[in-house]
């Protein structure tokens, strides 16, 4: 990890990762891949969630947008940082992190000729960092706190790609030439938040009977440690185990002993998230904190000791265990 800075005439401070690869994927291809995994017809694309009502039985019934209605025996919330289902289970609206940030792909069609060094650049209004995806393709992001005259321009690309350029003026041509090299809707951008980290390990409901949460919806946290993604994907492994040994279990049963089960995997499953959600998100905005500070003290800090702590954090939390199915 390569951190550089606008406002100072040090070099870069770079640390390392220990012999371990930092690799970024396409969010595209991976939802590609995993749908190419489940039979066609099994995911509804573009649905969304409107209400959520008790059915006969134990069933939940859910009203989409479309005005489609589907009576569901369990039912997993993966509908993001503005969740429905969280918002059932009487978990609080995520809290603004007090800050922004655009993201974008950069294609380059004939190579970037980057390294594969996760770098970033401190400027005096916000961070820009990037990493490359592949031999023609690198991501990147730039936060900042927003001002009230920039409120509206979340919507328009145009205006964002603007915004980061002029940021980036005094950056070098290598920095310049992927904002340059990013197509106006390969660009998005939204305000950060995360899930108050006291209520996730202390009062919140990860799972109430045969309803519970997952990715965004549980934990939602601000991208410094770069985890999103890769704890949705460990919420995912560990929801199938405790729901499989909940439902895979042999013998006749009635509905009311089946729910019974299915409303202790969840609770099993909530136990083992809750920890690992609330360290997640704590770590994140710190390391936000930490390396979006403009301090004198902080800067000094994180220059000279924070750094490789910094680094050293990405690796634990991205080494985590979860199991296996």
């Amino acid at each position: 990890m390569v951190i550089a800075s606008t406002f100072s005439d040090k070099p870069p401070s770079e640390a390392p990762f220990k012999g371990l690869e930092v690799r970024c994927l396409q969010r595209r291809l991976l939802l590609e891949t995993l749908a190419k995994e489940v039979p066609n017809g099994t995911i509804r694309f573009s649905s969304k969630v409107v209400s959520i009502d008790e059915s006969e039985g134990h069933f939940k019934r859910l009203h989409l947008a479309d005005g489609t209605i589907l009576k569901t025996k369990v039912l997993i919330g993966c509908d993001g940082v503005n969740s429905v289902v969280a918002k059932w289970l009487g978990l609080q609206k995520p809290a603004f992190a007090g800050r922004s940030a655009v993201r974008g792909n950069a294609h380059f069609k004939s190579g970037h000729g980057f390294e594969p060094k996760f770098k970033q650049l401190v400027g005096k209004v916000g961070r820009l960092g990037f990493l490359p995806c592949d031999d023609e393709n690198v991501f990147w992001f730039f936060t900042w706190i927003p001002a009230t005259k920039e409120e509206g321009m979340e919507e328009d690309p145009i205006k964002l790609k603007q915004f980061v350029a002029n940021e980036l003026k005094d950056a070098s041509d290598e920095m310049k030439s992927i904002i340059e090299n990013t197509s106006l809707e390969c660009i998005i951008s939204s305000p950060l938040r995360y899930r108050k980290p006291l209520e996730l390990l202390l009062w919140g409901n990860i799972s109430k009977g045969n309803v519970c949460v997952a990715g965004d919806a549980l934990h939602p946290m601000t991208p410094d440690l770069g985890q999103g993604a890769c704890s949705a994907m460990e919420d995912g492994v560990i929801l199938a185990r405790c729901l499989g040994e909940a439902l895979l279990k042999s013998g006749v049963e009635d509905d009311d002993e089946e729910y019974k089960r299915i409303e202790m995997g969840l609770k099993k499953y909530g136990r083992e998230r809750r920890w690992r959600s609330f360290d997640l998100v704590t770590t994140a905005f710190m390391v936000g904190f930490v390396l979006r500070n403009d301090g004198k003290m902080i800067r000094y800090l994180r220059d000279k000791f924070l750094l490789g702590f910094i680094a050293g954090l990405l690796l634990r939390k991205a080494g985590f265990d979860c199991g296996k199915l």
